[in-house]
């Protein structure tokens, strides 16, 4: 019979409602990120990186960018004879037939696949992380603890603490008492939703506790194996961690890797991250162009001038147009003389010429202001933008648009635009 040490499962079958239009057709995993990267090469590599060679990757909403993106599993060397990368989505039974209701849930609905491997331990992640870890490092601790459950947690500011579940721990990170997203929180360690766990004592929590709605391991499986005075530790973890989440923040990651000296490097040697390429043309600059502090994709076409940003594969940028500030993801056209300040595009866009974009005074979304924040413009994929255009700051287009859509060639600053009902 087969048996693992360990095997991981890959949670990714969130929608990312919080990134807008940029996961309207895609699951947030799916999201590129850095130029030719997808959100979800970053765990992946890390399970290579770290000797986890068998993962079941969880998938639901939209998934099909992202079963297309992993494939077997060969830029990652998970295309094993035994383990390497299965997909794992939602699959019709005799009864019960469920989407994945919660966290759990979706372990719990695949049960035999990991039953199937015999491990010891089950290493449980998140797909919508942008970090580098060592799950060895994390293994042998939980190991020398002889716990049934390890945490990855990580230190947030003390203000910042009740936006996380949190751990609290005696001098030895067991861990006493733990509170989600806590008022008055005791401790700053926050909670990773990376967790090992021994497969038969999770197992057993999974059986016994199935029938409850949303099953999920914050609120259901980790207080059942605390009630039950099983030994559970807090894994400490200093690097760089970035949950991607929200608009804003997934613009931030991007910008972090063309600082001078980036804190999370995508350059390193001993710890690669990993992806699906293509087979594309080097970048061509043409004469003229200027690019300072940006990260250009491979068979991208440089004309213009691009500042401070991450442009992705196979993109073009007109003469005399200026991007600042901003992330071009992969495939998008943009005309010439056109100026994109604070600006994410997403794929597969066409933007006219003299277009301007991140202009104006600020002003609230008018939909959805907890998405569309701190004066990002946010355009989703497979739009197309009419020349002549000015948009302004917190505003977001998606669809097909043409020139009457715009009052007096304009988008308000704060406005919303979503013609994707026409998109076919």
């Amino acid at each position: 019979m087969i048996k693992k040490e360990m095997i991981a499962m890959l949670l990714a079958g969130g929608q990312g409602s919080r990134l807008g239009v940029l996961t309207s057709k895609v699951a947030k995993p799916a999201v590129s990120f850095g130029g030719k990267y997808r959100i979800i090469d970053f765990p992946l590599s890390n399970c290579i990186n770290s000797g986890v060679d068998t993962v079941g990757v969880l998938t639901q909403y939209q998934p099909l960018r992202l079963n297309t993106h992993i494939g077997i599993g060969i830029p990652w060397d998970l295309d094993r004879n035994i383990g390497g990368v299965t997909v794992l989505p939602p699959y019709e039974k005799m009864e019960n037939t469920d989407w994945y209701t919660g966290t759990a849930n979706a372990i719990y609905q695949n049960i035999d696949y990991i039953d199937s491997f015999n491990p010891e331990y089950v290493l449980i992640l998140s797909g919508d992380h942008i970090y580098k870890m060592d799950y060895e490092v994390m293994l042998d601790f939980h190991k020398q603890n002889k716990a049934e459950c390890t945490i990855a947690v990580m230190p947030v500011p003390m203000e910042e603490a009740k936006r996380f579940g949190i751990m609290i721990t005696d001098e030895n990170r067991k861990i006493t008492d733990f509170e989600e997203k806590p008022a008055n929180p005791r401790s700053n360690l926050a909670s990773m939703g990376i967790y090992i766990f021994n497969w038969s004592t999770l197992r057993e929590a999974l059986i016994k506790e199935e029938t409850l709605p949303n099953l999920d391991f914050g609120k259901h499986i980790i207080p059942y194996i605390h009630e039950k005075g099983l030994p559970m530790y807090a894994y400490e973890f200093n690097g760089y961690w970035k949950d991607v989440g929200t608009l804003n923040s997934y613009w931030e990651a991007n910008m972090e890797l063309i600082d001078i000296v980036p804190e999370f490097n995508l350059y390193e040697e001993y710890w690669k991250i990993y992806t699906r390429s293509e087979t594309l043309p080097p970048q061509y600059y043409a004469p003229g162009s200027v690019i300072e502090r940006s990260i250009v994709g491979e068979g991208s076409e440089i004309y213009g001038k691009v500042y401070n940003s991450v442009i992705g594969c196979g993109v073009t940028i007109g003469k005399d147009t200026v991007i600042k500030d901003s992330i071009v993801m992969n495939n998008t056209q943009i005309g010439d003389n056109c100026e994109l300040v604070k600006t994410i595009v997403a794929e597969n866009v066409t933007i006219g010429n003299n277009d301007r974009f991140g202009f104006g005074d600020s002003a609230e979304n008018e939909t959805d202001p907890h998405i569309y924040n701190h004066d990002l413009v946010c355009i989703g994929e497979k739009s197309v933008i009419p020349d002549g255009i000015t948009v302004g700051k917190n505003a977001c287009i998606f669809g097909i648009t043409t020139p009457e859509d715009y009052e007096n060639g304009s988008l308000p600053s704060g406005k919303t635009m979503n013609k994707a009902g026409d998109m076919r």
